[in-house]
Parts: C-alpha cells; sequence; structure tokens
C-alpha cells in the first residue's frame, strides 16, 4: 500500500511539474497529447474554466477551429449531409441555342417514320432523318457507374400554313442521343388553326424530361436532334428552335429558343476506416 500511494504521489509530482499529458507517447508535445484511438462515451464541452463547465453545444453543430491560440466553437453550417444510399447532385450542365433547326421547312420531304427505340443510332436514316440542334452539345465525364442523368429540354417550334385560311398539320419529334445513341424520345405535333390574323404561323412548346440510371463511367458526349415524322403539306415552313421568317412580326430566335440542363446526380458512398 505505501509504495501505491508513493508512486501515486510521484506521478501527481511529475504531471505537476511538465504541464503534460502523454498517452500512447512517452514525448507529449501538448497539455494532452493522445496517440491513438479516442472513445467519447458523452458529451465533448469546450470553453470551460475552472468554475464552469464548457460548452457541449447544440443537436446538429459542428466544432469550428478558430486557429491557433483561440479555442473551438460550436457552429450551426447550412450544410446538408448525405447518408449512405442516397443520391447526391454533382454537376449541373446548361446549355441555350437560337440557331435551331430550319432544314426541316418548305420542300423538305417526311421521313415517315414513326418509331424509334432505345440505342438507335443517330446516323441511321433507317431510323429517320435527324437533324442536331448544335449549340446543344454538351460533353461530361461520369466519375461513379451508380448515378442517375436527368435531361430537361425545351423548344419552341414554328410553322406556317402555304395559305393562312387553311388549317396544316406536321408531326415531329426530338430526342437526346448519348454517345450517338438514342436514349429519349418524345414525338408531339403542331397545327395552324385556320390562323389568318397571324398570316397562318402557329406556335407551339415543346419539352422533354427523361432521367437515365447506371450511365457508363467514363466520358459522354449528348447531342439533341429532331425530325419531321410527317406532314399534310410539304410547302409548309416549319421551324424548330427559331422563327420560321426574320421579317415576321409575331416570334423571334429569342423567344423560340432551344434550352438543354442535364443533371448529374451520383450514388453517395462512404469508405469505412
Amino acid at each position: 500500500m505505501k509504495r501505491i500511494i508513493y508512486c501515486s504521489a510521484a506521478g501527481l509530482l511529475s504531471l505537476c511539474m511538465n504541464a503534460q499529458v502523454g498517452i500512447g507517447t512517452t514525448s507529449p508535445k501538448s497539455t494532452l497529447d493522445v496517440n491513438g484511438k479516442t472513445t467519447l462515451r458523452k458529451e465533448l464541452r469546450v470553453g470551460g474554466t475552472s468554475t464552469q463547465a464548457g460548452n457541449a453545444g447544440l443537436n446538429g453543430q459542428v466544432l469550428v477551429s478558430q486557429g491557433e491560440g483561440l479555442p473551438p466553437v460550436w457552429k450551426s453550417l447550412n450544410v446538408s449531409f448525405m447518408e449512405e444510399g442516397q443520391y447526391k447532385l454533382i454537376n449541373s450542365y446548361l446549355s441555350s441555342d437560337q440557331v435551331g433547326i430550319s432544314a426541316l421547312s418548305a420542300g423538305i420531304p417526311d421521313d415517315d417514320v414513326y418509331k424509334n427505340n432505345v440505342g438507335d443510332e443517330i446516323t441511321d436514316v433507317s431510323k429517320g432523318v435527324w437533324s442536331k440542334i448544335t449549340g446543344l452539345e454538351n460533353n461530361i465525364i461520369i466519375k461513379n457507374g451508380r448515378n442517375r442523368l436527368t435531361y430537361q429540354f425545351q423548344t419552341g417550334v414554328e410553322m406556317k400554313a402555304p395559305a393562312s385560311g387553311t388549317s396544316q398539320s406536321v408531326t415531329f419529334t426530338c430526342g437526346v442521343f448519348r454517345n450517338g445513341k438514342l436514349v429519349a424520345v418524345r414525338p408531339d405535333k403542331v397545327m395552324s388553326n385556320n390562323n389568318t390574323e397571324k398570316a397562318g404561323i402557329q406556335d407551339y412548346i415543346f419539352t422533354l424530361n427523361y432521367t437515365e440510371q447506371n450511365v457508363p463511367v467514363g466520358p459522354q458526349k449528348l447531342e439533341v436532334a429532331c425530325r419531321k415524322i410527317n406532314t399534310s403539306n410539304v410547302n409548309s415552313q416549319f421551324t424548330i428552335g427559331r422563327n420560321v421568317s426574320d421579317t415576321n412580326t409575331v416570334s423571334n430566335a429569342f423567344t423560340l429558343e432551344s434550352v438543354m440542363k442535364i443533371d448529374v446526380i451520383e450514388y453517395v458512398t462512404y469508405k469505412s476506416n
């Protein structure tokens, strides 16, 4: 018993003299130097004094350093912490175009192809004669194989019938191509309804929203293209993403411009220590 008391007293004397305690090290570099794993079974308090316990912070707060010589403080940060298994927005790509497509206008026959399938080649004319909206091309890189790519495409469509007092129509479709292969498509139709007050011009807004899952890792080239499926009159003027004529007072390239937004969303994983 006397030996134990003696050793304890010697230890306390050493502590007072050195003012530093090392755990897992014989040469502590600070008042408390822990070389190893640390387990906290209850709250962590900071900023206390010899007469008052420190602050344990609030639920959800994080401990933030104030720099050398200053005590850390608890802070509430507007940061959303992602749990394992959730999806997180990584990047967004936004592009617009006012050149549009005028190569499908009067005198250009329809391709008469009504059906498409995922994987159709953009250059395969047996699957339709596609025209690209060049300003909407995007090149991105996928880093996580567990992902979601969301495409949001919107454009203005305009048609002008040869005679303003006669109803005409054009059936068309637009699609998203990834590395030259079709991944999303939607057909639609614009029709003039005996539109004499606007000289036979009919405007329409086309939208396509689609989410593709688990796109392969690596570079991806994304393009938007459209085609004319059928027309009631081959002489009808027809444009996508721009006006049929710069001299009309009904529309212009700005009001009918094309916009493409791509969201890259990846699966959240954390490596275990």
